[in-house]
Formats: structure tokens, C-alpha cells, sequence
């Protein structure tokens, strides 16, 4: 080794020692994670038999990745900013321990900014049990719209689409393609009922006519072939799409290219809404999938998506204020000049009204975006983004106080 090449070497340890002492001297700022050991929704349900035992049943599809590639995302933030980001997780056994476990967070890190997966029910339970306190809650993977309306909370925002947003974005494209008259199949279950009451909203919205709901279960009982059969449960009847609720896609699976009559599948099958799929290559997307798959060797789910994006708001929120004080954080988030870049198009911003993330709702088959919502020629006198979900006229939230919320 040369004495040049010697001199180089020291001068960058002494550059990496430098800027690992000023890395030490920021202070952190701790995003809180929280979600559930037993949460249902991650049970793989829909599985082919062949996969059952296999290795690609046995991937970890929670968003806390997400979340992780967010905070190393934004580490550039942090050095502007003057502070350290980090996360610290916390998984629970159950709902009812999400409040404490978000309190011996905050009092182990002074973390405010806590980010929940978890079904609405328990979204809803650890807002209400956090109401008297100085923190904001990100929503990133329950859909239930009463957690933007009756059951909506001001220090709760929401980076997951609601299921009002992905049944419009369902029924949008139906019109845009001419296929107006729609059979519905439901599910047993609750979370498929309220499905179907939001893709009745959508149709009502969008001039659809639902020919006819027809109720389905999954069983080979030759007793209940009326409603397991699929040539008796698409027969009969008058329509040119087939609309899905089935929360576990077990049944829904089977029903493309199985109707009676030849018929586009929308829902829980065939086209399905969702905020992010990885096929999409527009829009800096296929960058942002890349560190994902790189990061943990899967594919990117809509619930990725919602976790790095709310970790990418925060940072925004924060360069652009200079601030780490939530109060500024939270005025910010909601006001006329956040705008955020989420890899789909169109800036992002939230709903004054609701606390809900504006974004445009992906249509996609298995292995391709097949069109992005809000399509052309759905327009809103304020926001085209607005056309998906409750907008500030319809919603049912009384608990944001903004110019926009309704009277």
C-alpha cells in the first residue's frame, strides 16, 4: 500500500467515525408499530391444495416490512431534519392489549406517531382509548368505513383505502366498459355483507344496475346446491359482470370463466381493487417494489404499500415543517399544502374531513394492472381523487374541524 493510498484509507475512517458521531448525536424519533400474534386477516386463505404445505404458504405477509423499508427510505429526511428515525414494534396477543402496549412505547421512546394493523374493531378500540392523549394513529390495513365516518376520530388517520373506495374504483371501471348490469354473489360472513352494502353505494353512485344478490356458501353438501354450485348461482339471471364479496377467497377463486352466461368478474376475483400491485410499472413503482423484494424476498401487498407510505407522510410532514412536535405534524397532514409522492400517480394528500389518504385504487388481475382509478372521465368539483369513498358532503364524521367538513 502506498503512502497516498494509506493517506486515503484514514481520511475516509476518519470521515465514516465523523459521521457516525454526528449520526449519535441526533436524536430519535421513534415511530410505533403495533399489531396482533393471531389477526385472522393473515391467515392464507385461498391457498391452491398444492400450496398448503409449501414454502409459499409459510411467508410472513404482515406490513411491518413496509413499515421498515419506510423508515430506511426516509433516512435522508432525518439528516435534514436533524433527528434519527426508528421503529420500535410491538406485537400483542390481543385487541385489548394495543393501548397498553402503545403506552410502554411511548414511555420507553417518546414515540407519538404509532402505526396500528389491526382489524377496524380493534382500530376503533385503541383510538377511543387514546383519545385524551397527544399521539396520532395510522390506519394502515383496515378497510371498515365506519372508521372514517360514524366511528372516526380526529387523532386517526388512514393510509389503507377504505371499502367504499375499492367498490367504487370496482365500479367505475364496470361503467367505464359498458357492463352495467351486475350479479352479486355474497358471502356468509359480516365483513362480506358490508362488501356488498358498499358496492350497492357504488352502483348507486354510478348508475349500475345489480340484476340481482344472490347469497353463497362454501360446501359440497348436495342439499345446498342452490347456493354452492356455481351453474345455479350464476344461472337464471340477467347481467354482464359478476360482482364477488368473499373476504376469504375460498369460493371466489372458482367463478372466473365458470359463470353460466360469458361474464367479466370483478370483486374478490378476477379484477380485483386494490392500493397497490406489483406488476405496475408506471410512476416509479417498479424502483419501490424492487427495494421491497430485495428487502424481503416477496411480493409487495396493498398493506406494504400503506405502511411505507405512512412513514414517507411523517418524514414529508416533517422536513417540510422543520418540526417534530405533533401538533405541527398533525396541521400540516391535514392541510391544503401536504402533498406526498406514493409511486402511483397523482400527488396524495388527506381528507381534512376524515383523515383519509386520497390515492388512486389499482384494478388488477393475478399478474397485471388491467386500469387505475379514478378513470377518465370521473371527475370532482374539488379532487378526481375524491370520487373513490365518502367525500366531504357524504361523510359521517363529525370530529375533524375544517372548512371542508360538512355541515
Amino acid at each position: 500500500m502506498t503512502v497516498a493510498t494509506r493517506q486515503a484509507a484514514g481520511l475516509l475512517a476518519a470521515l465514516l467515525l465523523c459521521s457516525a458521531a454526528a449520526a449519535e448525536e441526533r436524536p430519535e424519533f421513534t415511530f410505533g408499530y403495533l399489531d396482533l400474534s393471531d389477526d385472522i386477516r393473515y391467515t392464507r386463505w385461498g391457498v391452491h391444495p398444492v400450496d398448503i404445505r409449501s414454502e409459499t404458504n409459510r411467508v410472513d405477509f404482515r406490513p411491518r416490512a413496509g413499515a421498515e423499508m419506510g423508515v430506511a427510505d426516509i433516512r435522508a429526511f432525518g439528516r435534514r431534519a436533524g433527528v434519527q428515525f426508528t421503529l420500535r414494534a410491538e406485537r400483542v396477543a390481543d385487541a385489548d392489549g394495543l393501548p397498553a402496549a402503545l403506552e410502554a412505547i411511548r414511555a420507553e421512546t417518546g414515540a407519538f406517531v404509532f402505526l396500528i394493523d389491526a382489524p377496524g374493531a380493534a382500530v376503533r378500540d385503541v383510538a377511543a382509548a387514546t383519545l385524551d392523549q397527544d399521539v396520532i394513529l395510522i390506519n394502515v390495513s383496515a378497510v371498515d368505513d365506519r372508521l372514517r365516518g360514524e366511528a372516526c376520530a380526529a387523532h386517526l388517520l388512514h393510509t389503507s383505502p377504505s371499502r367504499q373506495m375499492l367498490a367504487d374504483a370496482a365500479a367505475q371501471y364496470l361503467v367505464a366498459r359498458d357492463w352495467n348490469e351486475v350479479l352479486v354473489l355474497q358471502g356468509p360472513l359480516e365483513e362480506d355483507a358490508r362488501t356488498v352494502e358498499a358496492f350497492r353505494h357504488a352502483a348507486s353512485t354510478y348508475g349500475l344496475k345489480i340484476d340481482e344478490e344472490r347469497a353463497f356458501v362454501l360446501s359440497n353438501d348436495p342439499r345446498m346446491r342452490d347456493r354452492n354450485d356455481l351453474d345455479l348461482l350464476t344461472g337464471r339471471a340477467d347481467y354482464e359482470a359478476v360482482f364477488v364479496a368473499d373476504i376469504d377467497r375460498e369460493f371466489a377463486r372458482s367463478v372466473p370463466y365458470s359463470t353460466q352466461d360469458p361474464a367479466a368478474v370483478v370483486g374478490a376475483a378476477g379484477l380485483r381493487p386494490t392500493p397497490w400491485h406489483w406488476s405496475y410499472l408506471r410512476h416509479g413503482a417498479p424502483q419501490v417494489h424492487g427495494r421491497f423484494e430485495r428487502q424481503t424476498g416477496r411480493r409487495m401487498e396493498g398493506t406494504d404499500w400503506a405502511a411505507w407510505v405512512a412513514i414517507r407522510a411523517i418524514g414529508e410532514a416533517i422536513v417540510r415543517t422543520a418540526s417534530t412536535a405533533k401538533r405541527d405534524l398533525h396541521a400540516y397532514l391535514l392541510g391544503p399544502d401536504f402533498r406526498l409522492d406514493g409511486s402511483k400517480g397523482p400527488a396524495l394528500s388527506f381528507r381534512p374531513w376524515n383523515g383519509q389518504l386520497r390515492q388512486p385504487v389499482m384494478l388488477a388481475t393475478e399478474d397485471w394492472v388491467t386500469a387505475v382509478a379514478p378513470l377518465a372521465g370521473f371527475i370532482h368539483q374539488t379532487n378526481d381523487l375524491d370520487t373513490l369513498g365518502r367525500d366531504a358532503r357524504t361523510s359521517d364524521c363529525r370530529e375533524f374541524a375544517t372548512p371542508e367538513q360538512p355541515s
